[in-house]
């Protein structure tokens, strides 16, 4: 299916823009947490190095089951108040906040893992349709600007949320250590105040965002009426594949090899910097919680990175191009990544952070700008779900294979796991060159 031609929108102002996407800072609050803590919790409660990136799996599954629906279910809704995408960021982040209260507090390896699958089905629950509104609200000429925004928001949420159990450890002197194998009360006071953010962040893009009725409501009105029931609604979804947009498939390769990179960082890093730095691989020592404080501040510091970054990438890719922009930004996060292996002294460890703060904010903006210019207006809110499909599969293949590799590859040295990930990320910055970005293309015809 080609692009449709898209209805002219009303350009947005800089604090409609602000507010359209501020609820991201909510989200990414609770992906900060999870990213920098979910290894630590699993670690304290018991699980071995090798069953890390398969409890992980959670997060993938939910992300591959639960974004293609509810990107379809969004679709199909209108509300004269509360409009199409706005119900499901709140009641996604009303039981993202619940997901937030309880991980902490999981007493047993299943528990938490238990949780992990409601934390990440409410956070793609409320996710989702955010990438989507930047399609229905902003005009082609906006939305770079627009998934940018979204950037700077995940970058400062990320900062923040990163930091907390530093803060509570090292200003408010609350305890980092576990007792009786329980989760630190650092770590605990962390999601709480995650729960609380994530609910107010996302309500206020709820109360102060308006959302745009489809273009022809009656027909809309009359074509959900004779999309029948589950059945319909299954065969659609799972049709999709078979009517991907040619851009779409080029993402979706660029896609597979940048998560690969970006799971191994999240899954790994923590007993990466604890054995590679600090030179334990014992969770229950001061030592091992302190390396998890200082991956903390290693993810707030690409966090920071990708939020600056955010109003420097629409420059440049103006300047150049979408395409080689994000190019150039994986090749710097590939390298960075990768060169963690070098890294043995706690001073240099922010050194990388740089490039792959770089990378993620592109990763967060390029990709869904490009695949907006190449989608049909009506089914904006499937095709971004869909396209979540080449963010999950890698994910789950990392969480199948990364800890046999760790394990008996690389002798339990996890930090080689995080070359590996740099690999494919400079994989990912190749083939971007090989991807067709349907709106510069359109724009270079317009002008000639």
């Amino acid at each position: 299916m080609e692009m449709q031609t898209h209805t002219l929108k009303p350009r947005l102002s800089f604090w409609q823009l602000w507010n359209m996407s501020f609820g991201f800072f909510g989200i990414q609050f609770g992906f900060a947490l999870q990213n920098a803590n979910t290894s630590r919790i699993f670690a304290t409660l018991g699980a071995g190095l090798e069953d890390l990136s398969v409890f992980w799996l959670a997060a993938p599954v939910t992300g591959l089951l639960v974004q293609p629906i509810i990107g379809y279910l969004s679709d199909n809704t209108w509300h004269p108040k509360w409009g199409r995408r706005r119900p499901f960021f709140f009641t996604g982040a009303v039981l993202a906040a619940l997901g937030l209260f309880l991980m902490p507090n999981s007493s047993a390896v299943w528990m938490a893992v238990a949780v992990l699958w409601l934390l990440d089905a409410s956070i793609n629950i409320s996710m989702e349709p955010f990438r989507a509104f930047v399609g229905d609200k902003l005009d082609p000429s906006q939305q770079t600007a627009g998934y940018a925004m979204q950037t700077f928001f995940i970058g400062c949420g990320g900062v923040i949320a990163s930091l907390l159990p530093m803060f509570f450890t090292d200003v408010l002197h609350v305890s980092n250590v576990p007792v009786n194998g329980a989760i630190p009360d650092s770590v605990r006071y962390s999601f709480y105040i995650g729960g609380a953010i994530f609910l107010a962040a996302v309500s206020w893009t709820v109360l102060t965002a308006s959302e745009l009725p489809p273009a022809d409501l009656e027909r809309f009105h009359a074509q959900r009426k004779e999309a029948g029931g589950f059945g319909t609604a299954a065969r659609e979804i799972i049709g999709g594949f078979g009517h991907m947009p040619r851009t779409m498939v080029q993402l979706a390769v660029v896609q597979f090899f940048t998560w690969i990179g970006l799971f191994a960082l999240w899954i790994y890093t923590v007993p990466a910097v604890a054995d590679n730095v600090y030179g334990t691989l014992d969770p229950q020592t001061t030592v091992y919680q302190e390396a998890a404080n200082q991956v903390g501040l290693m993810f707030a510091v690409y966090g920071g990175i990708s939020a600056l970054a955010a109003f420097i990438l629409p420059v440049l890719a103006r300047a150049t191009s979408r395409k080689l922009c994000h190019t150039v930004c994986l090749a710097i996060g590939g390298v960075s990544l990768a060169s963690l292996f070098f890294v043995h002294d706690k001073s240099m460890l922010m050194v990388p952070m740089i490039g792959v703060g770089i990378a993620w904010a592109s990763i967060l903006t390029m990709p869904y700008a490009i695949l907006a210019g190449a989608l049909p207006a009506n089914r904006m809110g499937y095709y971004m779900g869909l396209f979540n499909f080449f963010v999950v599969i890698p994910q789950i293949l990392s969480g199948a294979l990364l800890g046999f590799f760790t394990k008996q590859l690389f002798g339990g040295h996890a930090v080689m796991t995080l070359v590996l990930g740099g690999v494919c990320m400079l994989v990912a910055a190749v083939m971007t060159l090989f991807v067709t970005d349907k709106a510069e293309v359109n724009t270079a015809h317009q002008a000639s």
